[in-house]
């Protein structure tokens, strides 16, 4: 036994040998000598010393999940830390009022999840997505005093320019994935204007040409030009700081005596194509979910039914997405939605529109948003009563661009002033900006007729006009009232013992309407 291990030991060896001068015999540009071994190679060009390096740590990944999303976002952060009393003074103010960390913390469940995912889909700090704690508790139904909307208060201008539309049907400020992406477009595009975080959140607060203003400012006075050395109104100086603490709660809830509900690393809702106009009541009954809880996560559907040439996506619960679809493929009771659009021939009265749409005055204005003593112009779009023969959904054309506009409805006083010498109804009628027809007819005379002086005459003028208003457009109706009549009749002797009326239909004027009552217009949100 041990010969033929010797031997096959002995085989080894010499294989071993065959395989080193197979190696050495290769082609090179040494000629091998006689005995077949290589010849040795020597470098032909100076050598040179190994330079030193340093050493480079690398960023380590775990390989474990995260455990909920609050890890997830400490895992992300990326901004610098901004250290100072103003900090510590919103730390303390957080920490004082742990039901209101609760309830904020607690509503920005439905959100959270898809805006981390963005944010790390385009490598931003994850802590912007602490951000709309900032701006509006995480309420997507939040508007400001200057008409800024939505859980990331965007202006109605600057919501145009991200592309959020806005109409009488939706307003993308506040809906959820709209709002979401036009925010950290908008962060984005202010990041690479100032190269700093901290700059492009005053600039998200404050404008971007204001804080570019700043800059210049001091630049010129040679101060440095960090967000802390910017001269900044109180909301912006203490924006950051906001953020910043809750930053700091995040990063360790224990040090500040705070606890986290759980939110789980999971996305909350999904997205479910929407194929025909749906009330928005049936909507969540076909989802078997709350009402309130389908407002939540569709917020910019601010009417009761969801047009599907304009609205062509909702958001369900995860889990409830499937049950929507199963239940709406075998709906069979009837019509998707009672709501559809109509535009306004011509422009009319609430209580004409409310006639031909077959509603009471009363809910059309409701539903409409119409403020009072307001005409409806031709052109307008407005929600009402789908009939059982319309079979046809809201056009695109119309989900997109409805609209709606107002002309004030003007209210005239029955007023007597006297005529001067040489008065005639023409000069009457220039005197007021009226037409001469129509002082001819309140005065029953002929419209070349000339007055004695001290006559009496008859006219109808103008007390108060609202600068007419269009809904949907981002347009604001200018504050205040606008006379519409002349400086005569302005005069208080004019409008002693007057009479509030009509101005005949037959007098080709405007016709006045006295106010019919019915429920006031809801404000705009």
């Amino acid at each position: 036994m041990k010969l033929i291990a010797a031997t096959c030991l002995a085989g080894s060896l010499v294989l071993a040998g065959c395989a080193g001068t197979n190696n050495s015999s290769t082609p090179s540009s040494s000629s091998p000598t006689a005995g077949g071994s290589a010849s040795p190679v020597y470098p032909r060009d100076a050598l040179s010393p190994l330079a030193t390096s340093q050493a480079h740590s690398q960023s380590v990944v775990t390989l474990a999940p995260p455990a909920d999303m609050w890890d997830r976002i400490r895992r992300g952060f990326k901004m610098p830390n901004l250290d100072n009393d103003l900090v510590r003074d919103r730390e303390q103010w957080y920490a004082s009022r742990p039901d209101y960390i609760q309830r904020m913390t607690e509503r920005s469940n439905k959100y959270i999840f898809h805006i981390v995912e963005e944010l790390e889909r385009r490598n931003m700090p994850t802590e912007l997505a602490l951000l709309p704690y900032i701006e509006s508790a995480f309420n997507p139904q939040a508007i400001s005093s200057a008409r800024a909307a939505g859980m990331w208060q965007f202006m109605p201008a600057t919501g145009t320019d991200f592309d959020l539309k806005q109409n009488i049907f939706r307003d993308d400020r506040r809906d959820v994935v709209a709002s979401t992406r036009a925010a950290l477009d908008y962060l984005q595009k202010l990041y690479g204007m100032f190269g700093d975080w901290q700059l492009a959140l005053a600039a998200y607060n404050w404008g971007e040409g204001s804080v570019s203003r700043a800059i210049a400012k001091n630049q010129r006075l040679g101060l440095p030009t960090t967000y802390s050395d910017l001269t900044m109104p109180a909301e912006t100086r203490m924006y950051v700081p906001k953020l910043q603490a809750v930053k700091n709660i995040v990063a360790n809830p224990q040090a500040f005596n705070t606890e986290l509900p759980l939110i789980a690393n999971h996305p909350y809702f999904q997205t479910v194509t929407l194929t025909r106009d749906l009330d928005v009541e049936l909507a969540a009954k076909l989802a078997d979910v709350r009402l309130e809880d389908f407002r939540a996560l569709n917020p910019a559907a601010h009417k009761p039914v969801l047009i599907a040439a304009g609205t062509p996506q909702i958001l369900l619960p995860w889990d409830n997405a499937a049950v929507f679809q199963r239940n709406f493929d075998a709906y069979a009771q009837g019509q998707y939605a009672s709501w559809t659009a109509w535009v306004v021939p011509n422009t009319m009265t609430v209580a004409d529109a409310a006639q031909r749409s077959g509603m009471s005055e009363a809910d059309l204005r409701a539903i409409n948003n119409v403020p009072p003593r307001m005409l409806i112009k031709a052109g307008s779009t407005l929600i009402v009563p789908r009939g059982a023969r319309v079979k046809e959904d809201v056009a695109a054309v119309v989900a997109d661009g409805g609209h709606l506009s107002f002309q004030p409805e003007i209210v005239t006083r029955r007023t007597t002033v006297k005529a001067g010498r040489a008065d005639n109804v023409a000069s009457i009628a220039r005197r007021y900006n009226l037409k001469p027809a129509a002082v001819a007819e309140w005065n029953d005379v002929k419209p070349n007729h000339a007055f004695k002086r001290g006559y009496s005459v008859v006219v109808y003028l103008p007390i108060r006009a609202t600068v007419a208003a269009r809904v949907g457009t981002g347009i604001p109706p200018a504050r205040g009232h606008v006379a519409a009549s002349s400086k005569q009749a302005a005069r208080p002797t004019a409008a002693r013992g007057a009479n509030i009326a009509k101005v005949p239909a037959s007098s080709k004027q405007q016709v006045v309407r006295e106010k019919r009552g019915g429920a006031p217009a809801k404000k705009k949100r």
